[in-house]
């Protein structure tokens, strides 16, 4: 009788090792599916809160960023933080608000902002803009305004190739809707915008 017993015990064991593996599978399986959901979710969140990758068309903001180049923008930095001079921002195109244009942030509100023969004189001092290659500037000149409040004067780094505030004026605050943080391509030019 002892060796029913022993045949019937290697029975239920064999029965539970060939089940076990089809269960760690199943189990592994749906770890994974949990863990892709998960970043996912994640990811989505992210890029549609937080942070959105865009392709810059154009050359009007060389040598900073190139035609073509691929960046990601803060969308959500501007509910925390006021918009800074020197940002470099996205915004909708105030003649074609389905457009979208990106240029740094040469004056906020209140600022003088006065252009002679290309060069920008902020609140009556000249700017000092390192980002502006002599190859870039222009000699246009610009009167002298006051930035009025709610609204930001911006210039592209390549002066002589832009459409900017001294075509358009100074954008509304309601059109910017990011913040150009990172360049991630080509891989030459990855890392933090300044």
């Amino acid at each position: 009788m002892a060796v029913p017993i022993e045949a019937s015990e290697l029975s239920a064991k064999a029965t539970r090792s060939a089940i076990k593996p089809g269960r760690r599978a199943a189990t592994l399986l749906s770890g994974w599916m949990r863990d892709l959901v998960i970043s996912l979710a994640i990811s989505a969140f992210i890029i549609v809160f937080l942070y959105q990758p865009v392709k810059v068309e154009g050359t009007s903001m060389m040598p900073s960023l190139d035609d073509q180049e691929r960046i990601f923008i803060n969308k959500f930095v501007y509910r925390i933080e006021p918009i800074q001079r020197g940002d470099i921002v996205v915004f909708r195109y105030p003649r074609d608000p389905s457009k979208s244009f990106i240029k740094r942030v040469i004056g906020v509100a209140g600022d003088h902002i006065h252009i002679i023969d290309g060069h920008v004189y902020l609140n009556r001092k000249i700017l000092v803009e390192d980002y502006v290659p002599s190859i870039y500037q222009d000699g246009r000149s610009y009167p002298e305004i006051i930035v009025p409040p709610d609204t930001y004067f911006v210039l592209g780094d390549h002066r002589s190739l832009s459409n900017d505030s001294r075509d358009f004026g100074p954008v509304d605050a309601s059109y910017i809707y990011g913040k150009a943080v990172f360049g991630y391509w080509p891989m030459e030019k990855l890392g933090r915008l300044r």
